[in-house]
């Protein structure tokens, strides 16, 4: 038979205090998981920390008292400060025609105002090659990260006689113009520039030049048409208040036409400069594990 309950014996359970305790963490909880979520999350950082879980799991934590790897795995230029003022020397040299811009996803070198292609061509010039010569043997020769290069193209439409069927598809074919440089003629003049160091096991020419690490990507004219739209709406913006004074009175004829003639020349000029601006070749090196 059931034992009979005691009198003044108290049910027991949890205090009541905890029920609005658990209430309240729930909505920390929720509003966190709401800030997160309106967040926006660096890639690199993210990388970073997935790598440092991934070494704790494995059981090989970093630690800078047992020579442990570092948690930013990743080689790249703005790390090696000898590659990095090779490279600031070149820029010296090339006038400014290097830059170095470091990204969430990796180290972007940018090789600009020059004529790297003939005219609706993905034929590298001369001069190209000289200065890629010189930057791939440092870029490729000190990292064994992946490396994304870019192909830019103008906003000019191709001839009718071209191979390509759009702009796009030519700044593909200049991209992998730059790869197939890379992996050939350049490949080939540093295996008998280090022909000694090769056959002594110095220099791996197999590792620093495999093809797995290499990716043309096609950018073509989007980006500057970007630009070229963004130019358009600002000065169109500009004309309608032309428009609306000349309507209202507030200039004059005379000046509102050399206000557009104004507007004319700069949209003239900064053509010319986009246009020189996307003469360009991109390198990323990418943020990754070696």
């Amino acid at each position: 038979m059931a034992e009979k309950k005691k009198v003044g014996e108290e049910k027991k359970g949890a205090p009541h205090w905890m029920t609005t305790y658990g209430d309240m963490v729930t909505l920390l909880l929720t509003f966190f998981v709401a800030l997160f979520a309106m967040s926006t999350i660096s890639p690199g950082k993210f990388q970073q920390v997935a790598v440092g879980i991934r070494l704790a799991l494995t059981g090989n934590p970093p630690s800078v008292l047992i020579g442990g790897k570092s948690i930013n795995e990743e080689p790249l230029i703005t790390s090696k400060t000898g590659v990095y003022r090779e490279l600031m020397r070149l820029s010296e040299e090339y006038k400014g025609k290097i830059t170095i811009e470091e990204r969430d996803e990796g180290t972007l070198i940018v090789l600009k105002d020059m004529v790297f292609f003939e005219t609706g061509s993905a034929r590298l010039t001369a001069e190209a090659k000289e200065l890629l010569a010189k930057v791939g043997q440092i870029v490729i020769e000190h990292t064994v990260n992946v490396l994304e290069v870019y192909g830019y193209t103008d906003d000019r439409p191709l001839p009718p006689d071209s191979i390509y069927v759009s702009n796009w598809h030519l700044g593909a074919a200049r991209a992998a113009s730059v790869v197939n440089f890379f992996m050939t003629e350049l490949k080939e003049k540093r295996v008998l520039e280090r022909a000694v160091d090769i056959r002594l096991g110095r220099f791996n020419v197999e590792l620093f030049y495999n093809p797995d690490r290499f990716y043309p990507v096609g950018v073509g004219d989007r980006e500057i048409l970007k630009k070229l739209k963004t130019l358009k709406d600002e000065l169109e913006a500009e004309r309608i208040l032309l428009n609306e004074k000349l309507r209202n009175g507030e200039i004059s004829r005379q000046t509102w036409e050399r206000e557009v003639e104004r507007l004319n020349r700069r949209y003239s000029e900064e053509l010319e400069r986009l246009r020189r601006e996307f003469r360009r070749i991109d390198i990323l090196i990418k943020r990754e594990k070696v």
